[in-house]
């Protein structure tokens, strides 16, 4: 059997807390923080749970970690996260001074850690991150599709029952 490198072993406690938001309704994403080789932050996606777009998993593992570490800049943290960060959440990594982002799997729709911008790399900025992409692409991305799958499932059951309620 393959030993597990360091970026999947951090990654696999991320998509554990992605599963942790999957089963409270929210989008599969989690996030962990890692400081000196330890685990300093959880966090993920509680927008439902929270009824708040501010609770992301990123956000929610920053705000954890600056706690932990008594300061807003995690200037020797790395951050492992399932997806691809979106606007918000990449500008609070730039904003945190995080210097490596380890990606899961991309979103196209919304990512801005290379698929529409790249927040993390602009040199305009004061601080740029280094970006790892695709480590345990394949769990990540099927994690994302899964939910979405069953989502529109029950979407359409619901519709259904609806409708032949109505006739």
């Amino acid at each position: 059997m393959r030993k597990l490198s360091e970026d999947e072993r951090y990654m696999r406690q991320a998509i554990t807390l992605a599963k942790k938001a999957a089963a409270n309704g929210d989008v599969p994403i989690g996030c962990v923080i890692v400081y000196e080789g330890k685990v300093i932050a959880r966090g993920y996606n509680r927008r439902n749970v929270d009824k708040t777009t501010l609770a992301h998993a990123e956000i929610m593992a920053i705000k954890k970690a600056s706690k932990v570490l008594g300061d807003w800049r995690l200037e020797d943290c790395t951050m492992y996260v399932t997806l691809e960060p979106c606007q918000m959440c990449a500008g609070a990594i730039v904003q945190a001074r995080i210097p490596k982002v380890v990606i899961g799997c991309m979103n196209p729709k919304a990512g801005c850690a290379g698929s529409i911008l790249n927040l993390l790399d602009m040199k305009q900025f004061n601080h740029q991150v280094e970006v790892t992409r695709g480590i345990m692409e394949t769990e990540c991305s099927a994690m994302m599709s899964g939910f979405f799958a069953e989502l529109r499932a029950k979407k359409k059951a619901a519709a259904l029952k609806e409708n032949n309620g109505m006739s």
